[in-house]
């Protein structure tokens, strides 16, 4: 195939003589040589065209006189960086004749083997048609960010990362952010995590091009952590190679229409529930008296369900005959509509049954108005009169129902919680059931009488029921024991929120006649659907969690958690092994010795329970105690152990040693009505004297129990019985009661004896129990004693007996009866003399 002809030509134009020249005579760039005194020296053929000068006549002029000076002005300060030695450009507007045009130009120094500037190269291209360009693109920018910004919607360029590009003011005020908060964010950062999913899967489906934009409901979150409702479509923008550039996001605040729906969703839904609820047969109708609706009472009562009734006409199914003489009686609704008025049925009337049988009822007719007034449909409220009914609502209502307070009783409550659910599961919500128990509430019977204890029930009852904004459901589970159904929560922190208003209101019930109660009541609580989607489950996981709210030291709450399974179940193995461990002789007594913090001499022992099995430890105390407390097995325990105590220190005594022995007392013991006859018992039948048993009691089981308590005590000293409060500090801490009960000892808690030489707050604080405690004429007994330097820090506070690892660990008896006899019962070596 022949070459083009133009391909022949290329060649020699190329390579020909005066191809350079050509070149530069034909670009389309105003090239030029200045000199050092500005003058033209070289110009290309361009000139003529842009400047409409001859380029020959340029030559030897100045730039100047050529350009004139308004040209030489808007690029002198280019100009003079050339000539001072360094490259230089300008881009600005530069002006041929009148016409202003806009260039780009260059200025190359010309240096000689010196180092001299000995002229200029110049560069110029017109620009003015990009310029124009640009400052259209410009323009439309600026209109497009213009109704970006002040757009009335909510409007945000999104990444395709979910990082935010761009946001408007409409979506910073809802969303309650500055601009610059919110392009640092993400969409996940302030999506409701129950609606990321489905976000995302739709973005996803815009990415990968199977739809074009959607629309979609969420949640989002405020900067202060409330949820705002937003309604939000989406759209990608890609670009020319169909690669995707962002999102373009329209959002629209719903939150008020949101909150609508809810309070009209809940009133349909309350209407609805007390139609199904209520003892009243109801009927609706429309204006032309054909049935809407039939409750249960009704469709008893007339024997129509409500799908068989729908559209008939009132008469068919609601037939009246008067009672004396069985002639039909004109339907009252029919009445009340046409004259827009109640209407009673006068006289006594009897109603029939589908099935023919006769029911004497009373009705109350009305019409139904809507929010202009006019008459959208009648209502039928009637309810059977007769003996026979009365009575069985009564029993229906008694079964149902706890005779105390009036609430529904749990044969009611799980019906109630399905409800409840399938509600919640409908709107996509969450529910809670709260468990409450009133911590301690025998304490209440025992001191003040069962009647009594009736009547605080009863005022409890009306003290949630005042907290209680709406549709909650509250029944009484049993005993002292309540559950509140709270059929819609925004957020797992609102559960939160009312137990602690719950708490706060129980401390406030008041009886009168009575003192102050301050009752405390600890909180399990349980989530739909996040612990469990069945009534019966969602029931347990809630004792799960009150058994844990009261196991952290009650008077408080606690949010259901897989582990606490775990931990019910492992509960449940160790009760299990625990009612065995008494008869199989797997549980014994350790001694720890107590030393005078005078002269170190073995003054007493602390009698501490240990549970081994084939020598080896099964489970620690603070592990298998609390399962005796709640489980009751600590009473048989307790007793064991104060009659094992007991008979060792009398076997010492025998032997020479006076050596007191201390026991702890559980609350479950201490609060038992018999629990003084036990211990006379066990002091009898031991024949060890009450000066050398020691019991230990929690400060919350001295200043907790009143009067009765206080007069227990006193039998207890009288008894010869020594008393000291155990872990004192931890508790309520109030020595002013101390003078008001027969103590005669106090234990300062091992968590004030491990701080006090490192933290001067502490020290403070112990040396400040001690100087009021010995005011008192109290012993100061310190438990947990390790450092030589605690104990010398105790005994210089004025501390009376030291207890801890520095002076000996729980042994069994026969150990410590060598201990004894090994140190002569002096331990003093042991300790760091005071200074």
């Amino acid at each position: 195939m022949r070459p083009h002809k133009s391909a022949e030509v290329l060649p020699s134009l190329l390579h020909g003589p005066d191809w350079p020249a050509r070149i530069l005579r034909g670009a389309p760039v105003l090239l030029a040589y200045l000199d050092a005194d500005q003058r033209f020296r070289y110009v290309n053929e361009t000139h003529r065209s842009w400047l409409g000068i001859d380029p020959q006549a340029m030559l030897g002029r100045r730039l100047v006189d050529v350009v004139g000076k308004r040209n030489h002005q808007l690029a002198s300060a280019a100009l003079e960086k050339a000539y001072a030695g360094h490259m230089a450009s300008y881009e600005g507007e530069l002006y041929n004749g009148s016409e202003r045009r806009y260039a780009h130009g260059n200025f190359q120094p010309d240096i000689d083997t010196a180092g001299q500037v000995r002229g200029v190269f110049t560069a110029l291209v017109d620009i003015t048609e990009r310029r124009t360009l640009e400052l259209q693109l410009h323009e439309s920018e600026q209109r497009f960010f213009g109704a970006f910004q002040h757009a009335a919607i909510g409007m945000a360029l999104v990444y395709p990362d979910g990082r935010f590009l761009r946001v408007n003011t409409a979506v910073c005020q809802m969303l309650g952010y500055r601009e610059e908060e919110l392009l640092a964010l993400n969409i996940a950062a302030i999506t409701h995590p129950d609606d990321l999913a489905a976000d995302m899967a739709l973005l996803a489906q815009l990415l990968a091009g199977e739809r074009e934009s959607y629309q979609l409901e969420k949640r989002n979150f405020h900067k202060d952590g409330h949820v705002v409702h937003i309604q939000l479509s989406v759209s990608l923008v890609r670009d020319d190679q169909g690669a995707p550039l962002y999102f373009v996001s329209q959002v629209q605040d719903i939150s008020e229409r949101k909150a609508f729906e809810d309070a009209l969703h809940r009133e349909r839904e309350l209407a609805e529930v007390t139609l199904r609820s209520i003892g009243d047969a109801v009927i609706t109708t429309d204006p032309q008296l054909r049935i809407t609706s039939l409750n249960p009472i009704a469709e008893a009562m007339t024997g129509w369900t409500d799908s068989e009734a729908q559209g008939r006409p009132i008469e068919e199914i609601f037939q009246l005959f008067d009672a004396q003489h069985t002639q039909p009686v004109a339907n009252p609704l029919r009445v009340a509509i046409e004259h827009n008025t109640i209407v009673d049925l006068a006289g006594k009337t009897l109603l029939r049954h589908r099935h023919g049988f006769d029911t004497p009822v009373e009705d109350s007719s009305a019409p139904i108005h809507d929010h202009a007034g006019n008459v959208i449909g009648g209502v039928l409220v009637f309810h059977d009169v007769s003996e026979t009914r009365a009575l069985a609502l009564k029993m229906i209502h008694l079964t149902q129902h706890d005779t105390l307070t009036g609430l529904p009783n749990r044969s009611q409550l799980q019906g109630h919680i399905g409800q409840v659910l399938a509600t919640a599961e409908r709107r996509q919500q969450r529910a809670a059931l709260l468990h409450i128990d009133i911590d301690n509430f025998k304490q209440v019977n025992e001191q003040h009488g069962h009647a009594a204890g009736d009547r605080v029930l009863r005022a409890l009852v009306a003290q949630i029921q005042r907290c209680l904004p709406g549709d909650e459901l509250l029944s009484r589970y049993g005993g002292d024991e309540f559950v509140l159904v709270l059929p819609h929560l925004d957020s797992v922190g609102e559960a939160a929120s009312r137990c602690q208003v719950l708490i706060n209101h129980c401390e406030q019930v008041r009886v009168d006649d009575l003192p102050e109660l301050a009752l405390r009541v600890s909180i399990g609580i349980s989530v739909y659907p996040d612990d469990a989607t069945e009534p019966e489950t969602l029931l347990q996981h809630a004792e799960t969690a009150l058994v844990a709210a009261k196991a952290q030291g009650q008077h408080g709450y606690r949010f259901f958690t897989p582990a606490m399974n775990e931990r019910a179940q492992a509960r449940r193995q160790i009760e299990s092994a625990l009612r065995q461990a008494l008869p199989r002789h797997e549980l014994s007594l350790h001694y720890q010795p107590k030393v005078d913090a005078a002269d170190g001499r073995i003054v007493g022992a602390e009698a501490l329970l240990r549970w081994h099995v084939n020598g080896q430890e099964l489970h620690k105390p603070d592990q298998f105690i609390p399962v005796a407390e709640d489980s009751g097995l600590i009473l048989p325990i307790g007793a064991w152990v104060l009659r094992q105590a007991c008979k060792q220190a009398r076997l010492w005594q025998q032997q020479g040693h006076h050596m007191p022995v201390s026991v702890n007392v559980s609350p479950l013991q201490f609060q038992h009505a018999d629990f003084y006859t036990w211990l006379d018992d066990v002091l009898a039948e031991s024949g060890l004297e009450g000066h050398l048993l020691e019991l230990e009691l929690t400060e919350r089981m001295v200043m907790s129990g009143g009067e009765a308590t206080a007069s227990l005590l006193r039998r207890i000293k009288q008894r010869g019985v020594r008393l000291s409060l155990d872990d004192f500090g931890t508790g309520y801490c109030s020595l002013s009661y101390l003078k008001h009960f027969p103590i005669d000892a106090l234990k300062i808690d091992r968590a004030f004896v491990r701080d006090l030489t490192t933290d001067r707050d502490t020290a403070t604080i112990t040396r400040a129990i001690i100087a009021m405690a010995r005011s008192l004429n109290k012993d100061v007994i310190a438990e947990g004693v390790e450092t030589p330097e605690q104990g010398a820090f105790l005994r210089q506070a004025g501390c009376s007996q030291l207890q801890g690892f520095l002076y000996g660990v729980p042994t069994p008896a026969a150990e410590f009866q060598q201990l004894l006899a090994d140190t002569g019962g002096h331990v003093a070596a042991w300790t760091t003399p005071l200074s």
